[in-house]
Order: structure tokens, then C-alpha cells, then sequence
């Protein structure tokens, strides 16, 4: 190639030394900086991947977490979370996200960019739509045996067509009022959410609050047939406990995309030393946060019965929630503070997942406890233990740092702290503003709920033609099944209605 560029370059300066030296010097530069380009959209596009890999995860784990009865119906959901997300970031997500409204303008909502028209990076897209998908199936597991298709697909159309871009363009594009890479930003750094502990976290872990609130708990969960509360609810155990693993490690190994490849975002040179650093944070908080979920519910059950137990189910819990958790500093702490960060992760699920018993939530999955109280714990700890060199190396600038760093500086600068917190409030109060009213309309308008005969059934035999009654589960209802084949039969044979 070098032959070729001398060539070209001594027949264009006919033989001038210094122009062709300085020709192909320019030459070898701009093809240098193309090969590097062409990697970084690979990486981006490799990372998106790993990224939308975490949709299969959490099929699996919703699969293992329902019964039999509902597995089909719950798998569907996930398949739709990705098909719905994909259109809706099509149509309007991405432009409402990171549309670019003017030059150094600071805007709530994006206004160019639709339907993939204009300067659209595609590897930038590509890897932001997983972003906004992951956020989507959060809500998932929740609403898990009890929700209609039809609410569940206009539910993931309106969340990442409208309600998660907002969120995102708030945090992390340039126009975005809390947004790091803001010039302008808050306190001279803004908030940080490196790579989704709140955007996508407390967005799909609030949605998914207001969503389990409204759509009321499973047929039996907290109520007897009377209505009358039961004195200790009742629990529906996931038919395998197998699939629940495997969800979750396929989630862990999707998270090196969301972490890790995150650092691609960031404009600078040292991005792999940075992405490294977000890979062993990644690993330890999670690890930290299952080794602490499990030994701390081994001690809880032994205080209470006597007996000793492992429950892998808290195990698993505990690491997703060392991995939200640790999702918005994992670039800028360091690996201490992510054991830390994990540790505590666990902690907060435990105590999360009881209070939702308390309050009377179903949550088929506890995707609560693990996304939306972790999430807001990550973004804590961002203002907390956010290192001044981790910090410089990824934003260029240390001025404002973890406020347990400020005071080790002899400072009481709580700027980072502040902003983290002010980001947490809006991305609480964005959802709550929107999706309640939303989700009030759908149940209005009796789109949300499936009825109780279909519940009792099992949504697979309710709403698919090819649910073998081989799968039942023993739970399933015999005489509701009979009821629902007489109603689909006079359905066909058009007697719906009839006496």
C-alpha cells in the first residue's frame, strides 16, 4: 500500500522530496484513522450485540420464574419487548433521544432524526436501540401471568417510542439538560450514568412498579377467592429452576456489553484501558452482591427456623442487583468500591423484595428490588465513590468527584452528589408523570388485565392455539379449563352470548 501511495504522490509533485514525503505521510494517516474508525464502529456494533443478547437472558429467566401454564404467553412477551422496541426506535425513539434540536442548544426533546432520516451514525443507533430494549423487558417478569398481548405490545410501543428517549436524552445526549457531555453542564460536571444504573434501570424498574400497582396482584397471591386478605401470601414458585440460571448468567455475560462497551461512547483515545477497568468492576459487584445475598438469607433463615439453607434464588437475585447497581460507575471507581457497591447491592434486594410483599406487589420475578431500588442505589454511589483519576481519565476533568473523595480532599464539595441525586428525582418523576397515566387508560379501557378464567387457565392455553395439555401445570384449574373450551367453542360456531 505504501508503494502505491508513493506512486500516486510522486506523480502528482513530479519528484518534489518534501511534498511527496509530506503526501504520503497525509496518506498514511487518513488511512490509519479510517482502519481505527472501522473498528470502533465494529466494537460498537460487537457490544450492541453482547447487549441485545440480554433479551434471550431474560426470556430464559421469565420462562423459569412463571408456571408451566404461562411459559408460552411469557416467552411471546419477551419476543414482542424486541420487535415493539425496534419500530418504536425506528419511528421516534432515537430522534426524541439524541436528535439534535441546534447547535449548543440544551433541549428536553429531540426534533430530527425519524424514521432513520438525516446524519444518523447506524453503529450509534444500533447500540442505543439495545439500550432502550433492555429497558422495555425489565417490566417483563413483573407483570408475568396476568397481563393481556394487546396491553403488553402498546405498553413496549409507547415506552421506548416516547418515555425511555426522554429519559435517555436527559442523561446522555449533548442537547440533554443532566447530561455529562452537556457544555454547559450542571455544576460544571452533571450527572453520571455511564452506562444505564438509571436510564434504563429505575425508568424499567419504575414502569414496572406503576405497571404491578394497577394491574393488581396474581388470583390468590395476597387474597383468598373472598377477597379477604391471607394471613401469609402464598407463593408461586417458578416451574425450573434451571432456566432461572441460565437466564442469569446469560444476563451477566450480555452486561460486558452494556458496561464495558459503553467506554466506545466516550470520544477518547484510552477507551480499552477504561473498558477493562468497567469489566473487573462489572465482575466484582456482581459477585459481591450474590455472595452477599445468599450467606445474608442464610443467616436470616437461620435466626428464624434454626435450619440452614442455600437459596440459589437469592443468590441469583443478588448478583443482577450487584450488576445495576454498579452500571452507572463502573468506569470511574475503583474495584473496592465496586465490592462495596455490590455488597450493599445485595442488601437493598433483600430488604426491597420483603417490602414488596409488605405492600402487598406482585412481582413474578422481583424485578423491582433488583432494577429500580439498585438502580438508585447505583446512582448514589456514583456521587459517592466516584475516584478523582478514574475520573479524569474518562471525563477529562477531576474538579468534582465522590463526595467520600471530596472529604478525603479536606473539601465538602457535594456538587456530583447533588446532581446524581437531582437525576434520580427526574428519572422517578418522568415515568410516574407518564406511564401512570397510561397504564390508568389501558385498564380503563379493560385492555390490561385478562380475566379471571383465562388466569386460572394459564395465558398459554388462553391465548395460543398450539399450548399442548401435556404442559399443564398443577395448579391449572380443571373446571375453569372445561369453561374456557365451552367459550371458545361458541365462539367458533358463532353461539358466543348464547345462554
Amino acid at each position: 500500500m505504501s508503494n502505491s501511495f508513493y506512486a500516486s504522490c510522486a506523480i502528482l509533485y513530479e519528484g518534489e522530496t518534501d511534498a511527496v514525503l509530506q503526501c504520503i505521510t497525509d496518506k498514511l494517516q487518513a488511512e490509519t484513522q479510517k482502519a481505527a474508525l472501522d473498528t470502533h464502529t465494529w466494537l460498537l456494533v460487537l457490544s450492541g450485540a453482547l447487549l441485545f443478547f440480554m433479551q434471550a437472558g431474560f426470556a430464559v429467566l421469565c420462562a423459569g420464574c412463571v408456571r408451566k401454564k404461562n411459559v408460552q404467553n411469557t416467552m411471546l412477551k419477551n419476543l414482542l419487548d424486541a420487535c415493539g422496541a425496534a419500530l418504536a426506535w425506528y419511528t421516534t425513539g432515537y430522534a426524541f433521544a439524541f436528535g439534535q434540536p441546534g447547535s449548543g442548544d440544551t433541549s428536553f426533546i429531540g426534533t430530527g432524526g425519524f424514521l432513520y432520516i438525516g446524519d444518523v451514525d447506524a453503529a450509534y443507533w444500533f447500540f442505543q436501540y439495545a439500550f432502550s430494549a433492555t429497558a422495555v423487558t425489565i417490566v417483563a417478569g413483573t407483570l408475568a401471568e396476568r397481563c393481556q398481548m394487546t396491553a403488553y405490545l402498546l405498553y413496549s410501543l409507547f415506552l421506548t417510542g416516547f418515555v425511555y428517549p426522554i429519559s435517555a436524552r436527559a442523561m446522555w445526549s449533548s442537547y440533554g439538560f443532566l447530561s455529562a457531555k452537556q457544555p454547559d453542564a450542571v455544576g460544571g460536571v452533571g450527572a453520571i450514568d455511564f452506562a444505564g444504573s438509571g436510564v434504563v434501570h429505575i425508568t424499567g424498574g419504575m414502569t414496572a412498579l406503576i405497571a404491578a400497582k394497577i394491574l393488581g396482584a396474581r388470583k390468590g397471591r395476597f387474597y383468598d377467592s373472598k377477597g379477604s386478605p391471607l394471613s401469609k401470601p402464598k407463593d408461586f414458585p417458578g416451574h425450573s429452576i434451571a432456566l432461572q440460571l441460565m437466564g442469569t448468567m446469560m444476563l451477566w455475560f450480555g452486561w460486558y456489553g452494556f458496561n464495558p462497551g459503553s467506554a466506545l461512547l466516550l470520544g477518547v483515545e484510552n477507551s480499552g484501558p477504561i473498558a477493562a477497568l468497567a469489566a473487573i468492576n462489572t465482575s466484582i459487584s456482581g459477585a459481591s452482591g450474590a455472595i452477599t445475598a445468599m450467606f445474608t438469607e442464610l443467616y436470616l433463615e437461620e435466626r428464624r427456623t434454626g435450619g440452614l439453607s442455600f437459596n440459589l434464588t437469592m443468590a441469583m437475585n443478588g448478583l443482577l442487583s450487584g450488576l445495576v447497581a454498579v452500571t452507572a460507575s463502573c468506569a470511574i471507581i475503583e474495584p473496592w468500591a465496586a465490592g462495596l457497591i455490590g455488597m450493599t447491592a445485595g442488601w437493598i434486594y433483600i430488604a426491597g423484595s420483603s417490602l414488596l410483599i409488605r405492600w402487598r406487589i406482585d412481582d413474578a420475578v422481583d424485578a423491582i428490588p433488583v432494577h429500580l431500588f439498585n438502580g438508585i442505589w447505583g446512582m448514589i454511589a456514583t456521587g459517592l465513590l466516584t475516584a478523582p483519576t478514574r475520573m479524569l481519565t474518562a471525563f477529562g476533568s477531576s474538579d468534582h468527584v465522590g463526595w467520600f473523595y471530596s472529604l478525603g480532599r479536606g473539601e465538602f464539595d457535594a456538587t456530583l452528589l447533588g446532581n446524581q441525586i437531582l437525576a434520580v428525582l427526574f428519572l422517578l418523576a418522568w415515568p410516574i408523570g407518564t406511564i401512570t397515566p397510561f397504564f390508568l387508560w389501558l385498564n380503563y379501557m379493560k385492555w390490561l388485565r385478562s380475566d379471571t378464567l383465562e388466569e386460572l387457565v394459564g395465558l398459554d392455553m388462553a391465548y395460543h392455539v398450539n399450548a399442548p395439555a401435556v404442559l399443564r401445570d398443577d395448579d391449572v384449574d380443571e373446571k375453569a379449563l372445561a369453561e374456557l373450551e365451552e367459550r371458545k367453542h361458541k365462539k367458533r360456531t358463532g353461539q358466543e352470548g348464547a345462554p
